[in-house]
This record gives structure tokens, sequence and C-alpha cells, in this order.
């Protein structure tokens, strides 16, 4: 991996080349507390100093709502639909969001790619932003703190500029178009890169111990404490909506009133609705929030290729309008509280 150092001073004319690339988004602040990866022409539009987005960068790939075709019967054809095939920068890319990427990676690019996912992927440039974690953090537990690839530049804030690690060819190309705005890496820059780093993960206060959890898990199937949860839970899928691992979608044809034109959609779907489980006859194989809640905590709590499929955003718990804290839930399953 190459390393590079970006002085403050050269940040805007950088921005200004990353341009060149795409549109840019970047973290914008949206609300008191809440961030919004929104599209930027500046780079002070953008609020570097936030701890999470409320929807993760997923959006970009997995899209919340699109039309994939139209269909006439008449003629017997269907018009293929692909939104958004253009390419984008998405600046400002946290750790735990980037490790999050590669889960989405192994379900929509393996074995049979995905190819809305797959172009949006190859059109969009991941420029990583080093963070700080609040009360709600605990992707050092879960090993996502630090996202050694699946970007294209990541950026470390240092007292002069920028510790830069280049992790793709593209994030050589973007360098090699900026090469005048960047220097070598000297000892007191690596240094202080490594101080930075060893501070962060000191700040780090919320912990979970995952060893074993699948087992936990399992072994608490009949606990009453997925009741006193489900009893807290609203049902709504919030937590399903800001999770950047989540991948349940639904495909719904809308047919127009001459029942021979319609659409296909595909759509964002929750395992914590009711229909999530609804099948043929009007059977459902989990009808009830607790069956739901329940199955939501294992799915996070499993293994994929010996990854956890949580990468410790604090997200579900921040943004619960029932406050259900995801590591407290967790905790009382392994007996600690």
């Amino acid at each position: 991996m190459l390393y590079l150092k970006l002085p403050k001073e050269n940040f805007s004319a950088f921005f200004e080349n990353l341009r060149s690339f795409g549109r840019v988004y970047g973290p914008v602040k949206t609300g008191t507390a809440t961030y919004a990866f929104k599209e930027v022409s500046s780079f002070g539009e953008m609020d570097l100093s936030y701890t999470r987005t409320m929807i993760p960068p997923k959006k970009f790939f997995i899209k919340p709502k699109e039309k994939i075709f139209e269909f006439d019967e008449e003629k017997a054809e269907f018009t293929e639909f692909f939104e958004d095939n253009e390419r984008i920068v998405v600046f400002g890319v946290h750790h735990c969001d980037i490790n999050a990427l590669k889960l989405l990676d192994k379900t929509y690019l393996n074995e049979r790619p995905d190819k809305y996912y797959w172009k949006r992927r190859e059109n969009t440039v991941i420029i990583g932003y080093s963070c700080h974690p609040d009360e709600y953090c605990f992707c050092k537990s879960v090993g996502t703190s630090y996202a050694t690839d699946n970007f294209d530049l990541f950026l470390h804030e240092i007292s002069d500029g920028y510790f830069v690690r280049v992790g793709s060819e593209r994030g050589q190309e973007i360098v090699t178009k900026s090469k005048n705005l960047f220097v070598n890496v000297e000892a007191k820059d690596l240094d202080e890169f490594r101080e930075s780093e060893k501070k962060r993960l000191a700040e780090f206060k919320l912990e979970l111990n995952v060893s074993g959890l699948q087992d936990m898990l399992e072994l608490s199937h009949d606990s009453l404490i997925w009741q006193e949860y489900a009893d807290m839970c609203f049902g709504c899928g919030s937590c399903n909506l800001v999770c950047p691992t989540c991948i349940c979608y639904d495909v719904v044809d809308y047919v127009n009133l001459d029942v021979k034109t319609g659409e296909r959609v595909r759509r964002w779907d929750s395992c914590m609705l009711r229909k999530h489980g609804l099948v043929a006859g009007g059977l459902n194989f989990r009808p009830t929030r607790v069956e739901r809640l329940r199955n939501r905590f294992n799915c996070k709590g499993s293994l994929r290729e010996g990854v956890l499929n949580c990468v410790g955003c604090g997200r579900c718990t921040v943004y619960c309008p029932a406050e259900i804290n995801y590591v407290e839930v967790l905790r009382k399953v392994r007996g600690e509280i």
C-alpha cells in the first residue's frame, strides 16, 4: 500500500480534482444531531466531524426503491431500467461502513452477481475518513474499527494535513492526477499517525464480548428476554432501515388499470415487519414480534465466512424509537446483566 501526506492547504484543491471522477457526496448536517450523505459542491459544505449518518452509504449501491423494468403484455416485451448509472465519489466514509460494504459484496457479488449493485460499485469512488467513537460505537469489539481495504483512498487527520492510504488502482489514479498536491510521508507524520490511532482506539468505551456469541444466541432461543424487548418494540423496522449490513429486499409488480402494462420495483424490506414472513396461502413463518426480534438478533450475531453480520456502528440503538439498546440485549443474552 502507498502512503502519502496531503497538506491541509491543498485540501480544497484536492476536493476540486475529485469532482472530475464524478458527483461528490459527503456528510452534511441535516438536523440537531443527524447527518446524511448529500451531494456537495465544495469542501466547506461537509461536516467531517460527524459520528454516523442516519442512512448508511449502502443507499448508493442498493437503492431504497428502484424500478427494474416496465412490461407490456400485448407487445410481449419489457423495457429494462437502470437508474443512476453515473460515476460518483462518496467522501468521508468511516471504517465501520467500509467494512459493511465488504459484507454486502459477499451477498451481491459472489456466485450470481447483482448487476445493479455491481455497476454502482464499479462507478463509485470510496474516500474513507477516520473518526472518533461516541458512547454507542462498538466497532472495536467486532473487529471493524479499522478499514484495511475496500476503499480507494483513506484519510487520517494529523496536525498539519492528512495521512493518506492509497487502497486501489483507482486511488492511485486520483493521486496521480493530483500529484502536485501530495508530499512524501516523513518520520514525524508516521509517528503522529500511530499516536492518533492509539488515542482513537483508547476512546472506545462501549464493549461487547462476541466470543461464542452464536452459541449464546442459540441457547437463549426460549429465553424470556425476547418477550421483554418485544413488548417494548414498535415493529417499525427502523433498525433494518439504518443498518449498513441488512440485505433483505422485496420485489413488487405494479399493474396499471388496463391490466396489461405495469412495472416491477425492488425496494428495501424489513424482517421486523409482519409481512416479511408472509407467504402464499396466508401463512407466516414469523407471525409474532418475539420471533421477528429474535430472528434479527440471530441474523446480526451470526457468522458469515468467519465475520459477524454486525459492524458495531450503533445506528440501530441510536435511531430506535423504543430505545432498545442492541448491546444491552446481547449482554443480557450472555448473562452479564
